[in-house]
């Protein structure tokens, strides 16, 4: 079997939403009276975002679920065919060349959906294979690459990755709940690509995943289909659940290559929110410095969801040595990929 290695790279992200303009051009108002909103949204993390809709010039708060996905579609489309574009480019690859064309998103559903619609506008063959990972949350990437990967290695064909997700369609009517502060606090809007390929001689290969869930958490992390728009269900526990695991996952992941956690040199840590951050450092004992890219990424763009991870590779890209990717979502689930220099 041909190793899978990932080649290249692509993103687009939508117009730039600054954090304190969105919160003082709408949602001190939606917040208003909630007494931690303000501290919440201020400690998130966040300094600008991305948003296909900024609430500050329209708000989708009371739109109904289908109005939702009808301009999901509509905003998805170019997005995800300038990160698909932009990543075969990186690679040297043609559009004819991919066999295996996988999209993760959470965000937005359609029927024909954007792995039919967007292989047709980049004119991928008429008989590619297509897979789409659905409602997997900000982990979905990494099970994706997992799958992509092994098509790669048994099929010896080219294929692609995108992850979609606009969040900023699923703004939720105001409440008091703290979780969804948090929620409008930290999500944001990205695609993101990335091209597996057979044998490659340059590159990362894809050397192992591991993941793990622990069911009994369940409700600690949700994302619900409601009649306006999916909403998002946060304890503030989830990062005590990460710490009990996280230490094992990256030790079975490593171990599996013979490699220690002093031999990682670059980290794509999720960046759910600071906090999640903070658990990863001390449990893995990493410096600041080793998750720096995952917070400039949460910093700078915000929490994507599953384009996240993505996001933060490509802030690794010129990282010598093994790369360990981790993200984390509902379930309570974590997964991990180990990426060695080719």
């Amino acid at each position: 079997m041909s190793a899978a290695v990932l080649t290249g790279a692509g993103a687009a992200l939508p117009a730039t939403l600054d954090q304190d303009a969105a919160w003082e051009g709408f949602f001190a108002r939606h917040y208003a009276g909630v007494r931690a909103a303000r501290r919440i949204w201020d400690g998130a993390g966040v300094r600008t975002r991305h948003a296909v809709a900024n609430p500050v010039d329209e708000d989708l708060s009371r739109w109904s679920t289908g109005a939702r996905m009808a301009r999901y579609v509509q905003e998805a489309l170019p997005l995800g065919k300038q990160a698909v574009a932009g990543a075969l480019d990186d690679a040297g690859l043609a559009p004819g060349d991919v066999g295996l064309f996988a999209v993760a998103t959470c965000t937005g559903y359609a029927t024909p959906g954007l792995d039919i619609r967007l292989a047709s506008d980049l004119g991928m063959p008429p008989g590619l294979q297509r897979l789409l990972v659905g409602h997997m949350g900000c982990y979905a990437a990494v099970p994706g690459l997992a799958a992509v990967g092994d098509f790669v290695a048994a099929r010896s064909r080219p294929a692609v990755l995108l992850c979609c997700e606009l969040t900023s369609l699923h703004v939720q009517p105001a409440e008091r709940q703290l979780d969804q502060v948090v929620a409008h606090a930290l999500f944001s809007d990205a695609a993101a690509a990335v091209v597996v390929e057979p044998g490659a001689g340059r590159g990362r290969r894809l050397a192992g995943v591991v993941a793990r869930t622990d069911p009994s958490t369940a409700d600690h992390m949700t994302w619900d289909v409601t009649d306006l728009g999916f909403r998002m269900g946060l304890s503030p526990r989830v990062p005590d659940v990460l710490s009990r695991y996280v230490g094992d996952v990256v030790a079975e992941l490593l171990d599996g290559a013979g490699l220690r956690v002093e031999d990682v040199a670059g980290w794509a840590v999720h960046p759910g929110g600071p906090r999640i951050l903070d658990v990863v450092r001390d449990e893995l004992g990493l410096t600041d410095q080793q998750v720096a890219a995952s917070r400039r990424v949460l910093a700078e763009h915000g929490n994507c969801s599953s384009a996240t991870v993505l996001l933060v590779l490509q802030e690794l890209a010129d990282v010598d040595g093994p790369v360990v990717a981790m993200a984390f979502g509902p379930g309570l689930t974590l997964y991990a990929a180990l990426l060695l220099p080719v």
